[in-house]
C-alpha cells in the first residue's frame, strides 16, 4: 500500500512541473509571432493610438519574463484572455469547443479499442493460420492509411454517394438525441480510430502470443481448464501491459488527429477554434487552445499511468 501511495505521489508531483513546462513553451513560442497581440484583441482596424494605449495598459512592452509571470498569474485565476474587436472570452469559447473534441476523441478511442482487442486476440489465437494472415494484412492497411485521407473516402462513400450518414451539420447533444449524435459522430470517429487500431492490433497480437507461450498457460490447459477461461482470466490481463503503454502514447495521436478531423467534418471543436485563431491572427485564442490541448494530453497520460496499477499489481512495488 505504501508503494502504491508513493507511485501516485510521484505522478501528482510531476503534474505541476509538466504544466509549468507547457505554459513556458506555449507562451514563449507564441511570443515569437510577428503579430502584435493588441491587434488580435482590438481588431485589424485599430488605430496606432489605440494599439499604443492597449500595449501600455497590458504591459506588452515589458520584458518577456515579466509578461510570462503576468500570464501565469492570469492562468491561475482561469483567465485565458480575450480576442477580437468584441473581446470574446477565450475561456468561454474553449468551454464550448472542448467537449466536442473530447467526445470525438473518446468515440475514436472506443472504436480503436474494440477493433484492436477483438482482432488482436483472434489473430493470436489463430497464429499463422488464415485468420491471422488476413488480420495482419488489415492492420498494415490501417497503419498506411492517414486519417484525413480515410475521412475523405468515408465522406464520398457514406455521405455523398449512399447518403447513409451525415458529414456536416449541427452536432446533437448525446443525452437529448443519442441516435443523431452517433450518426453525426460515426464517420469522424471511425476515420480517427482506424490508424490507431492498426498499430494496437499488432501490439496486442504480439503480447498475446508471448503470454500464450508461457508455462502457466500449458499447465492450466493440462489441468483441463478451457482455453477461453484461461485467455479471459489470465492471458488477456497479463497481455494488456504493453498495449496500455502504447495506448498512452496514442492518445496524443487521437487528440491531435481529432483537431484535423474536426475541420474536415466541420465539427465545432478545438480544431475549428484553432483554425479560426490562425486565420484571424488571434494570438490569445491560439495560446489558449494549444495550452488546453497540451494539458489534456498530460492529464490523460497520468491517468493511463494509474491504469498500470490496476492491470498489473506488480507495478505497485516499483
Amino acid at each position: 500500500m505504501n508503494n502504491l501511495v508513493r507511485l501516485i505521489g510521484r505522478r501528482l508531483i510531476a503534474l505541476p512541473i509538466m504544466v509549468i513546462g507547457v505554459t513556458i513553451l506555449v507562451f514563449f513560442i507564441t511570443s515569437l509571432s510577428p503579430i502584435n497581440q493588441a491587434y488580435s484583441v482590438l481588431g485589424e482596424n485599430a488605430t496606432p493610438e489605440q494599439v499604443q494605449q492597449y500595449t501600455e495598459e497590458h504591459g506588452l512592452d515589458d520584458p518577456i519574463v515579466v509578461q510570462y509571470f503576468r500570464y501565469l498569474g492570469d492562468l491561475c485565476h482561469g483567465d485565458l484572455g480575450v480576442y477580437g474587436a468584441t473581446k470574446v472570452s477565450v475561456a468561454e469559447k474553449i468551454g464550448q469547443a472542448l467537449p466536442v473534441t473530447l467526445e470525438l476523441t473518446f468515440a475514436g478511442l472506443v472504436i480503436a479499442l474494440i477493433l484492436s482487442v477483438v482482432l488482436g486476440v483472434i489473430s493470436a489465437l489463430y497464429r499463422d493460420r488464415w485468420p491471422d494472415q488476413v488480420i495482419r494484412i488489415f492492420s498494415i492497411v490501417c497503419l498506411a492509411m492517414p486519417s484525413f485521407w480515410l475521412a475523405v473516402l468515408l465522406i464520398l462513400l457514406f455521405s455523398s454517394n449512399l447518403g447513409l450518414l451525415p458529414a456536416s451539420g449541427a452536432l446533437p447533444a448525446f443525452f437529448s438525441d443519442p441516435g443523431g449524435w452517433c450518426a453525426r459522430m460515426a464517420l469522424p470517429a471511425f476515420a480517427l480510430a482506424v490508424p490507431v487500431a492498426g498499430q494496437m492490433i499488432r501490439v496486442i497480437r504480439t503480447s498475446m502470443v508471448e503470454e500464450l507461450d508461457k508455462d502457466y498457460v500449458r499447465t492450466a490447459r493440462g489441468f483441463g481448464i478451457p482455453m477461453g477461461t484461461v485467455v479471459a482470466k489470465n492471458v488477456l490481463r497479463n497481455a494488456l501491459i504493453s498495449p496500455v503503454t502504447v495506448l498512452g502514447l496514442k492518445i496524443a495521436h487521437l487528440i491531435g488527429g481529432a483537431v484535423v478531423i474536426e475541420v474536415i467534418f466541420n465539427l465545432p471543436g478545438m480544431g475549428m477554434l484553432i483554425l479560426q485563431g490562425i486565420q484571424a491572427n488571434y494570438i490569445t485564442l491560439i495560446q489558449g487552445v494549444v495550452l488546453v490541448v497540451a494539458l489534456a494530453f498530460i492529464i490523460i497520460n497520468i491517468i493511463v499511468d494509474m491504469l498500470y496499477v490496476l492491470i498489473d499489481p506488480r507495478i505497485r512495488t516499483v
